[in-house]
Formats: structure tokens, sequence, C-alpha cells
């Protein structure tokens, strides 16, 4: 492997892994990067990478900073370091694994890096707005890499779970991590634009994270986030044009107490803005996250109109 020329005589004075570690930092501080796809900070970013391109556990004992890296991985790690800086890759699609509730998952450019706080609900049960049911029918839909509907079928061991997605290339992913969670028993695959292709079915519980990204929002993105699919983040001039379509038709897969859960991000203004009659329940989260919402069947149903009426708008 061939180092890119900038960084060739590097090699001669950074030997160990806390000496990337602070180089890393450095250059990415440096570069102005963007972290919101898992890592927060260069640190974190810079440790991800190098755990990834060394082959060792992002745990390891903190005595590992010490050891030195042979001429190839040297390579490894400044090729991924350079490309991080160049590409404004997420660290993510270099890598090809993100984690969410405690899982590891395939992910690449056809899909969005998962980070939804919709995990700490998955952890919790759902808790307390199942009221200690056990869903035995689950629907993450616009499921992307599969991430929220694989970690409810862990939550829910009983539970039949279908994954949806619009686009083939996303469900071609989640097949990945069906198989890579041996699954396939219980989780099932489905293409489709939003309900279209599940006429029939009925879900005690639906999961969404549509695209909710507003005109203005996506215009201002940083580059980062360009990397992502934008048929994952673009939702209208107020981000509410797939959520929309969802409260109008949610109600006809549900079973009779069934519950609808849909993040929206910074949308969630213009939600209240837009049905300002409606008595969406916001989580709150304890690690952080905001903008998800829970309503259930009888909830959909009181307020069909309204729902039916603002259709139109976006």
């Amino acid at each position: 492997m061939t180092v890119v020329s900038e960084y060739t005589e590097l090699k001669q004075s950074l030997h160990t892994l806390r000496d990337y570690l602070r180089w890393g930092m450095s250059e990415f501080g440096r570069a102005g990067l963007f972290f919101g796809h898992g890592c927060d900070n260069a640190y974190d970013e810079a440790m991800v990478l190098l755990a990834h391109a060394l082959s060792i556990p992002i745990n390891s004992p903190p005595e590992l900073l010490d050891a030195r890296l042979t001429d190839a991985e040297k390579d490894t790690v400044l090729n991924l370091f350079a490309r991080r800086v160049s590409e404004r890759l997420p660290a993510a699609y270099l890598t090809k694994e993100a984690w969410f509730a405690g899982l590891s998952f395939y992910v690449d450019e056809r899909v969005l890096v998962p980070r939804s706080p919709i995990a700490e609900l998955i952890e919790k049960g759902f808790e307390p707005w199942l009221g200690g049911v056990f869903p035995r029918r689950i629907l993450d839909l616009c499921t992307g890499s599969g991430c929220i509907g694989i970690a409810c079928a862990y939550a829910f061991e009983d539970a039949v779970v279908d994954l949806a997605d619009i686009s083939e290339d996303a469900c071609n992913v989640a097949q990945i991590n069906v198989a890579r969670h041996e699954l396939h028993h219980r989780v099932n695959v489905v293409q489709s634009d939003l309900f279209g292709a599940l006429a029939g079915e009925r879900y005690e519980l639906i999961v969404s994270n549509p695209p909710y990204v507003d005109e203005e929002d996506l215009a201002d993105m940083p580059e980062e986030y360009r990397r992502e699919p934008v048929l994952g983040l673009a939702a209208g001039r107020d981000g509410l044009s797939i959520t929309r379509r969802i409260l109008q038709e949610a109600a006809s897969l549900l079973t009779d107490d069934g519950l609808l859960v849909v993040e929206v991000g910074n949308s969630c203004v213009a939600l209240d803005a837009a049905f300002p009659e409606v008595p969406f329940t916001w989580v709150e989260f304890e690690r952080g996250g905001h903008g998800v919402f829970v309503i259930d069947r009888p909830q959909l149903l009181a307020y069909a109109n309204a729902f039916t009426v603002a259709g139109g708008s976006d």
C-alpha cells in the first residue's frame, strides 16, 4: 500500500498508536472536520479508525497505546486518516461498521449512518408506552440499514419484524445485516414506498426514522452529511412530507391499541405548528437526542381529519 505523498515523511517520526492518535486528532482539527456519525470529537473518531486499521478492539487497554506500528500498519492508518480528511467521509463509511443499541451493523454509502436516539427507547422496551405488552409484529419503516428493526428483534425475542424501505440499495444493506445477526427466521426485508407493499399487515408497534430534514437545514449541512444518500434525509420544505403520509396511513396497519413511534428531529417544531390540536407525546431521552414522538392508534383515528386536511402541505 502506498501512502499519500504528503504523509510519507510522517512515518519517520510517528511510531506508536499514541503518536498516531495525537497526530490524527490534530490533523482532524486543522481540517475542520465535523463529527456527528457515532462520534462527537476528534479523539473518538481517530480511535475508531486506528482500531479498525489495526484490527484491535476499540476498548483495548490503555497500555496498548505505546505499542509500535509496522510500516504496513502506518500506511493503513495514514491512508484512512487521509480519506477522512480529503473526502469528508464519516468514519463508519471507512470502516463499514456502525454501532446502534449495543449492536454492530454493516453500513456503506447506500444508507444513513445509524445515530437515532430511538436506541434508548428500544433498550427500555418502549416503556411506559407499551404498558408491559410484548409486540408480536413490529414494523421498522424507512429502515435504511435495518438497525432499528433488528435491535427491536433482540429486545422482543418472540416478535416477527418487517424492515421496509423504498430504496432497493437500502434493502440490500438491511439484508446484509439480517444475515449478520442470523435473524432470517423472523426478520423480513420488504421494498416498499412507505406502506404501499404492506397492505393487509397488522402491527402492534410501528417505528420509523423517516427522512425529516427541511430545505434550509439540507442546504446548510456539513460536508460529512452530504456523503449520505439524500433520499434518506430530504423531506420537503418543512421536513414533514414523509411524516404527514405516515400519520395519514399508519392507523390502517396498527392493531387496535397499536403504537406509532416516529423521529422527526429538528422538524418537531414544524410538526407541532402544523397540527396544534394533536397531543403528540414527545420522548425525553436520558442520553441526549430529541424530536421523537409517540402516538397510538386511537389517537391517530381521533385526529384523522386533521392529518388528511393537512396532507397536501410540505
